[in-house]
């Protein structure tokens, strides 16, 4: 069989881009995804609840951050902490938990036991064609971390004839400016694809002390090797340098939400990932996918969050770093078979992981009368050692295997699981090692869990079909929370058992659609913090937790109008949370868990090569504390687009944000126990939301992407 360079390009973009066949095609045709089953699938055959931003949608609407390409999806919720700072909901509270996976062609970002929930922020959304969201558990497929969802960042491929693209947008009131740049072409077997992205946000903007510089590209190449298939590798670099202006106690918010504490604090993320994968035939009716992979991270940050325990002038805080080393394997062998329609998906995934880790205290000096934290310096300057020193090598082995098969000619069969073994050799640099003050003893531990899937989808007609699925999801515990202090906590990875049942319409020739799901996750085990006595807590197994609810998506395109709506209602409380001999939030809501997150866009072309919309966005109101006694009300906001295409290849944008320049907050937390005094501006934080503002935008594009 020869291959002939078109095919072989066609055959790349469908094996490893975001979407496959989604992300170009008109709306009417069948979406097809590869998250679900990690095999190019139609959505319709996929009995799992999955949102798709496809590479259309991401060119038309020019996200400035991941947040603007995740939130249009029922049931995501990406939270805003600044440059590129975030947490997550994706059916969970707004949280910063270890319940996620977040993938690139679907390889890890992060190894297991070292989730950060900013690591997002690691990716280069200028190099993906488009992002697939599975929500829910997906641990059968992508192991650990995989409960309240999996987002998959697909790279995008070479471009089949010479393409370039320039571009630069600037917003005022944020100080905030980006530069675009991309190549790409195919000369016969070999395609080339690069992406760049540059911004720099200046402290010169509404809000103090929030200076923000990042640089990210991507680098693919695709090559055609004839009958033995194809190989493709990826270079992804990222460097971020950011403030953290952190957040505000209640009067700073209510009256000066620009305002910052902070004069020092900061994040610096370095992070390199490179993989190459081989793609071809090795038996009938088979295709083998091997990825080798590794990753280079650095994180060094003085946080925000850390800074308290405030007397006078004095306060105390932390300076840390995390470092991360990895290589691995991943391997996949997708058969089909005749009988009943079927094909099986199984391989193994190694992965090797040095995890050095580097902590200091730090005695900071505030101003008491406007609160601001001035300068610092070192505790131990005066010693050779930190106070946390340590090397974790993690080692996580897993196989994996899910059979798809159709029964009966409208029903479509899933089942599958994936077995995980954990392993942390943990070794304390610091001596005496088990003491109050120098960690935790050296020693070496294991955990393994086996979770599985089972899941059907039915046609119901020629374009709707209904699914539902039962499975598992676990979060093994993270290396901070075994080593992070001087005694080691028994504990054992978190179960999340999940039923959803879903439904997905498509009406007027395929013009408007409906995708909607109901789901109730309820997890064990989750890792708490228990206090023993005031001052004495450490991490246990000792929560439970219920979280259930509707996520509905509409979307609408025909001719000069597109619409869309999604919204998720939600309820997510503690079955069983109890912190001490005293305190006990069991039956409680869980905080900022917002009764429903929902979002509406409505876009209208006037004319050949403009398009304009309206977006609103509302997020419920929520309980800041545990103890459900302080409550943020929620806020509603306004969003205008407008682009401009003229001349051949030339684009111009403006984006209104915060229309109504509404007064918000995009997180808002509060300590008060529910016990004692209440002191709203010492116990209650926030994250202020950006004011109204404007982003100018112009591009130049060359070719065909």
């Amino acid at each position: 069989m020869n291959y002939r360079p078109s095919a072989i390009c066609l055959a790349l973009l469908s094996a490893f881009s975001a979407n496959a066949l989604a992300a170009d095609e008109a709306p009417g045709m069948e979406i097809v995804v590869v998250s679900g089953s990690r095999a190019v699938t139609k959505l319709s055959e996929t009995p799992s609840a999955i949102g798709v931003v496809t590479g259309r949608e991401m060119e038309r609407d020019k996200p400035k951050t991941m947040g603007d390409i995740l939130n249009r999806v029922a049931g995501v919720h990406w939270n805003d902490l600044g440059n590129e700072q975030h947490s997550m909901a994706i059916r969970q509270p707004i949280g910063t938990g270890s319940v996620y996976q977040y993938l690139e062609d679907g390889i890890p970002i992060r190894p297991l036991g070292v989730f950060n929930h900013n690591s997002l922020n690691e990716m280069n959304i200028a190099g993906s064609d488009s992002v697939e969201v599975v929500k829910g558990p997906a641990s059968s497929l992508y192991g650990s971390n995989a409960v309240g969802g999996a987002i998959n960042a697909l790279t995008a491929a070479p471009s089949r004839t010479p393409y370039a693209r320039i571009g630069a947008r600037h917003e005022g009131v944020s100080g905030f400016t980006r530069y675009d740049t991309a190549a790409s072409n195919t000369w016969g077997d070999f395609g080339l694809r690069f992406s760049h992205y540059s911004s720099r946000r200046t402290s010169n903007n509404w809000q103090e002390y929030s200076y923000g510089d990042k640089d990210s590209f991507t680098l693919r190449a695709d090559y055609a090797l004839g009958n033995a298939g194809i190989v493709r590798a990826t270079l992804v670099r990222t460097d971020l340098d950011a403030a953290m202006p952190g957040s505000l106690f209640e009067n700073d918010y209510q009256n000066n939400p620009g305002k910052s504490l902070n004069t020092f604090t900061y994040r610096k993320d370095k992070t390199t990932r490179g993989t190459v994968a081989w793609e071809g035939d090795t038996t009938p009716g088979g295709t083998t996918t091997v990825t080798l992979f590794s990753r280079r991270n650095d994180h060094g940050q003085i946080p925000s969050y850390t800074i308290g325990s405030c007397a006078g002038s004095s306060c105390k805080g932390t300076l840390n770093n995390n470092h991360v080393d990895s290589r691995g394997l991943d391997v996949k062998h997708l058969q089909e078979f005749a009988w009943l329609n079927s094909r099986l998906v199984a391989g193994i995934y190694i992965d090797r992981s040095d995890n050095p880790y580097y902590s200091d205290n730090l005695r900071i000096v505030r101003d008491p009368a406007s609160g601001r934290y001035l300068s610092y310096t070192r505790v131990n300057d005066s010693q050779p050692q930190g106070v946390r020193d340590y090397q974790a090598d993690i080692d996580n082995t897993a196989f994996f295997a899910q059979w798809e098969a159709s029964p009966l000619p409208k029903l479509r069969v899933v089942a599958g699981g994936r077995s995980d073994r954990i392993r942390y050799d943990f070794r304390n640099n610091l001596s005496p090692q088990g003491s109050a003050n120098y960690g935790a003893p050296n020693e070496s531990r294991s955990f393994s869990r086996f979770s599985p899937k089972l899941g059907a989808s039915y046609v119901l007609g020629a374009d709707a079909n209904a699914y539902a699925n039962i499975s598992e999801g676990f979060t093994p515990p993270e290396v901070s929370q075994m080593y992070g202090k001087t005694g080691i906590p028994d504990l054992q990875p978190a179960t999340y058992r999940s039923v959803e049942v879903g439904l997905r319409l498509a009406f007027l020739e395929r013009k408007l659609r409906l995708d909607s799901s109901l789901y109730r996750l309820v997890g064990r085990d989750t890792i708490v913090s228990y206090t023993i006595t005031p001052g004495n807590s450490e991490n246990r197994n000792a929560g439970r937790t219920r979280s259930q609810g509707l996520e509905l998506g509409l979307n609408y395109d025909n001719g000069p109008l597109d619409a869309r709506f999604s919204t998720a209602i939600a309820s997510h409380r503690y079955e069983r949370y109890r912190v001490s001999a005293t305190q006990d939030y069991s039956g409680k809501d869980m905080p900022q868990a917002p009764r429903d997150m929902t979002s509406a866009e409505i876009g209208y072309k006037p004319m050949p090569g403009l398009r304009v919309a309206l977006e609103a966005v509302h997020q419920g109101a929520y309980w800041m504390d545990n103890a459900n006694t302080v409550r943020y009300p929620g806020h509603a906001l306004f969003h205008l687009r407008a682009a401009y295409r003229f001349m051949k290849g030339w684009e111009a944008w403006v984006h209104v944000r915060n229309l109504g320049d509404k007064h918000y907050s995009d997180s808002a937390s509060s300590s008060y126990s529910g016990v004692g005094a209440y002191s709203p501006n010492t116990q209650n934080q926030y994250t202020p939301g950006a004011p109204r503002s404007v982003m100018l935008g112009l591009s130049y594009t060359f070719g065909g992407k």
